[in-house]
């Protein structure tokens, strides 16, 4: 028997920004599909015309581009509409909502084979049922048990059905669930799992107020019709995988129904929850890969404005919830193609870490090549208002050498480094106290008249010697005069840190003196002298 090539489908609702943990689930499909040379599918399952949100499914389409999650078929990654089918996508339309004439014909199909029926309660009716069940301490289903008194085409004589379908649009389509049959069935993840139906309600199916199907209808068809041969979602609908396994049963399709994988939820950090937008907005970290913008003009931050790299999002996301059984934790996502398995994804929930989070980004931030990162720090640098004119390429470029292994994010360079741009204007108070004592100021004085005499290779000096080369000359020499005058080198290094950064800390003098050149120097440690007389 020759084995069904491999196809999966990422299938979100356009009801709000995509989380990560939707994000994940689309890696997983993707990771799944190209290990085997199959297909991975966008499809946009937009059938809860009540919870669309405006330039939601253009937000997933973006997203998963910034991701390199790129689709084989469906929705274009540009957005484009695909109506009718053609070569790249066999199955258009893959929007539901232009799919709408498809779904009635077969929720017609399983009234006539008696898998379904007609429901004509109002929805003030349900309610009342839920209240009285609820003032028995009960809790209401609209199953075998409560459907012979409730007002649908099992109940209600031939003619009156008739009627109510013609002249009302207020009815649904609910799917029969057998009485006492127990469900059995396989999850990849999961293992085997059995369910009765008498636990599970008689969930509707189509819709005649606006002539949709819902979730449970559409997606069977639609993975029917577009030959899905596994479906790999969150665990919340692990609940619905009864109702899914009996529908493909209804309609004879169980031979081509797909295998089913279900995926744990990413925890809160604290790992008592799932991860909310809520947490990420109490504990200062996006939720979402993309910054969102509601119709309320309430701003979601996003991975991307952020800072971090795409790898590394995906990197960290792959790693959310599967193991890859070794100690290496960085992957690009062709490695990750080669090696991933649903075998090695974990039944328990993921525990979400943001500093391993900022980990990953360091990590591939440390993989940029000097160029690369001075690029990205450029436009930083103009927003700050550094005339960048001043500052050829090369300066960047071996600024960034230096204090990248000290950053997250390159938005972090900045803070590590402004000095290098803009001198000092006021002093750290406390350091002043302590390092700039009457004694250590005449110390000072005399290191400055010393500097001011040597022969410094600063960066604009510097020529063809390489940087390192500079920088330990000047070091040599400067640490040679302190020692050679049994100065304290700690109380001397740290007064001209603090003049030449504010603050008895940051990156190494010889280092600074190197960058910001031998006048810029002598006049920082003239300013430090004036301002702590």
């Amino acid at each position: 028997m020759v084995e069904k090539k491999r196809r999966v489908r990422f299938a979100p609702s356009p009801t709000g920004p995509l989380h990560m943990g939707g994000v994940r689930t689309a890696l997983y499909n993707y990771l799944y599909a190209k290990q085997a040379g199959g297909d991975f599918i966008i499809r946009i399952e937009d059938t809860d015309s009540q919870r669309f949100v405006p330039g939601a499914e253009e937000y997933i389409i973006e997203a998963l581009n910034w991701c390199g999650i790129i689709p084989d078929e469906g929705v274009d990654t540009n957005g484009k509409v695909v109506e009718t089918p053609n070569e790249r996508h066999p199955h258009a339309p893959y929007r539901q909502s232009q799919r709408k004439p498809i779904y009635r014909a077969y929720a017609e199909k399983l009234i006539e084979n008696g898998y379904a029926y007609y429901a004509f309660d109002s929805a003030d009716e349900l309610d009342a049922k839920r209240k009285e069940a609820e003032a028995n301490k009960e809790t209401f289903i609209y199953n075998y048990k409560t459907r012979q008194e409730l007002k649908n085409s099992l109940t209600l004589p031939a003619d009156e059905v008739k009627n109510l379908l013609e002249t009302t649009t207020n009815w649904t389509i609910r799917f029969k669930n057998p009485e006492n049959e127990i469900v059995k069935m396989d999850d990849l993840i999961r293992g085997h799992i059995e369910v009765n139906t008498n636990t599970i309600d008689d969930k509707v199916l189509w819709k005649r107020a606006d002539e949709l199907p819902t979730y449970h209808l559409a997606n069977i068809v639609d993975d029917h019709l577009m030959e899905i041969t596994e479906v790999i979602r969150g665990e919340e609908w692990l609940p619905s995988l009864p109702l899914h396994y009996m529908l493909y049963k209804a309609f004879g399709w169980s031979d081509t129904q797909p295998r089913f994988a279900h995926l744990s939820l990413l925890l809160k950090p604290d790992g008592k929850g799932k991860l909310s937008k809520r947490d990420g907005d109490r504990l200062g970290f996006p939720v979402f890969p993309l910054k969102w913008v509601n119709a309320e003009g309430e701003v979601s931050r996003g991975y991307r404005e952020d800072g971090y790299y795409p790898q590394a999002f995906v990197n960290m996301l792959a790693l959310l919830g599967w193991n890859p059984g070794t100690e290496q934790e960085l992957f690009t996502i062709d490695e990750l193609v080669n090696i991933f398995s649903l075998e090695r994804v974990i039944k328990s929930g993921a525990r979400f870490n943001v500093e391993k989070a900022k980990w990953f980004n360091q990590e591939y931030l440390r993989k940029q090549t000097d160029s690369q990162l001075a690029q990205q720090f450029i436009p930083i640098l103009k927003e700050k208002g550094v005339d960048t004119d001043k500052y050829n390429e090369l300066f960047v470029e071996q600024l960034c050498s230096l204090i990248k292994e000290r950053a997250h994010f390159v938005a972090d360079f900045w803070d590590i480094c402004s000095y290098f741009f803009i001198a000092p204007v006021s002093y750290a108070e406390n350091d002043v106290k302590k390092f700039c004592t009457p004694e250590t100021m005449e110390i000072i004085s005399k290191v400055k008249e010393f500097i001011g005499n040597m022969d410094i290779k600063e960066f604009a000096t510097a020529g063809n010697t390489p940087k390192q080369e500079c920088v330990s000359d000047i070091e040599v020499k400067l640490t040679g005069y302190i020692k050679e005058n049994e100065w304290k080198m700690g109380a001397v290094m740290n007064t001209l840190r603090l003049f030449f950064v504010g603050q008895a800390k940051g990156l190494g003098i010889a280092d600074i003196i190197y960058f910001i050149g031998k006048e810029e120097v002598l006049r920082r440690i003239s300013a430090g002298e004036n301002a702590v007389k």
